[in-house]
C-alpha cells in the first residue's frame, strides 16, 4: 500500500475538528445562484487559517480527503435536491498521489448521499511550484470521471499559461487582485478584458472572484463576464447558504 493510502486511513489524523462554510457562485445571466464553494472553517466557525495551518506531510492525504466528504455531505444536505446546485471543493495537489486511487472515497460518498458527480467542481490554486505534470494527470483523470475542473486565483500563480495551454478546465477564476478597484484603473481593465477573450476564445467559462464593489461588478458585466463570487453577492454561511437576488 502506498504510504498516502496509508496516510488517509488514519484515525484522529488531524489535531484540531473542521468544518465547511459555504460561498455563493452567482451567475447573472441566468439571475440565479451557479454553486457554492466549500470553505474550510474551525468547528466554530474559526477562519481557514486556523485550520490549513496544521496541515503539514504526515496529515495532508487524510485531511484533503476528510474536506471532500465534509463538503459533500453537508452540501447534500444544504443545496436543492436535483436542482443543479454546483459544489466547488479545494484540492492540494501534492495530496494526491495516484488520481483513480485517491478519488475513490470521493465516488463513495457521493453515492452514499446521492450528489451527482457532474455537480462538483474540484478547484486548485497554481500558488506554489508545482509537477504540471502530475497535476495535469489529476485534472484530465477527474474529467473523465465526470467532475467539472477549475483553475483558481488565476493571474496570480506560476503556471497559470502553461498550464491552460496543456488543459482546458470547465472554469478558471480571476484571481481577485485583478478585480480589486479595476472600475479605476485602466491597466487591470485592459488585462482582464483579454483574459476574458482569451478564455472565451479557448471554450472556457471565467468567473470573476473577490467582487466586493457595484462599481467592479459594473466594470465586469460591461465585459460580458456573467459567473460571480465576493462578498458583494454573498459572505461565506457557516454550515449554510445564503440566498442572492
Amino acid at each position: 500500500m502506498h504510504n498516502g493510502c496509508q496516510a488517509c486511513q488514519l484515525e484522529n489524523g488531524f489535531p484540531v475538528p473542521f468544518s465547511m462554510a459555504f460561498q455563493p457562485i452567482v451567475d447573472t445571466r441566468a439571475a440565479s445562484i451557479f454553486g457554492h464553494e466549500a470553505l474550510v472553517r474551525g468547528i466554530k466557525g474559526e477562519g481557514a487559517g486556523s485550520v490549513l495551518s496544521k496541515v503539514d506531510a504526515d496529515n495532508r492525504y487524510w485531511f484533503d480527503q476528510q474536506c471532500r466528504v465534509k463538503a459533500i455531505e453537508l452540501a447534500a444536505r444544504l443545496f436543492p435536491a436535483g436542482g443543479g446546485t454546483r459544489l466547488s471543493i479545494n484540492f492540494l495537489p501534492n495530496a494526491v498521489y495516484e488520481p483513480r486511487a485517491c478519488i475513490r472515497k470521493t465516488l463513495e460518498t457521493a453515492e452514499r448521499v446521492g450528489f451527482p458527480l457532474e455537480d462538483i467542481i474540484f478547484e486548485f490554486t497554481e500558488n506554489e511550484r508545482l509537477d504540471i505534470d502530475h497535476v495535469l494527470k489529476i485534472l484530465k483523470t477527474y474529467k473523465a470521471i465526470g467532475f467539472k475542473t477549475a483553475i483558481d486565483d488565476f493571474g496570480a500563480g506560476y503556471a497559470g499559461l502553461k498550464l491552460l495551454a496543456e488543459f482546458q478546465p470547465d472554469i478558471v477564476k480571476l484571481d481577485m487582485d485583478l478585480i480589486r478597484g479595476i472600475d479605476a484603473d485602466p491597466a487591470r481593465r485592459t488585462i482582464v478584458r483579454n483574459i476574458l477573450a482569451m478564455l472565451d476564445d479557448l471554450g472556457v467559462t471565467a468567473l470573476c472572484e473577490g467582487v466586493e464593489t457595484e462599481a467592479e461588478f459594473d466594470t465586469l458585466r460591461g465585459m460580458e463576464a456573467h459567473l460571480f463570487q465576493g462578498y458583494y453577492f454573498g459572505k461565506p454561511v457557516f454550515e449554510g447558504v445564503g440566498a442572492w437576488g
